[in-house]
């Protein structure tokens, strides 16, 4: 940092900090920016393995959320696929019942 100093009859002159501060509340100044920035990594560090866990803990949730849907998905549709197999044997039962009777080999009940 720099300041302007200006007298009578002269030239703006321009001091750097080094010249009007001792050297050790420099150095001082110096030391703490470097903590803060340390302090400010080590949060950085923390905040992203938080965010690193969190993700990992949404994804094995999706996963297990996922994974009984499909089982759920599975298990309609081996009913599914069970009523549509005696949807089917009745309809071939019924077609060769007509065919039976239509052909004559079964007489009609009254």
């Amino acid at each position: 940092m720099s300041t302007r100093v200006e007298s009578p009859g002269e030239e703006r002159l321009t001091r750097h900090k080094i010249h009007t501060e001792p050297l050790t509340q420099i150095l001082d100044e110096i030391d703490d920016s470097i903590r803060l920035a340390n302090e400010a990594a080590k949060n950085a560090r923390d905040a992203a393995e938080e965010a690193r866990r969190a993700g990992e803990k949404a994804a094995n949730e999706a996963a297990r959320v996922a994974a009984e849907a499909v089982a759920r998905v599975d298990e309609i549709a081996e009913k599914a696929l069970q009523l549509a197999e005696l949807v089917k044997a009745a309809g071939t039962d019924a077609a060769n019942a007509y065919q039976k009777r239509l052909s004559g080999k079964q007489k009609v009940a009254d």
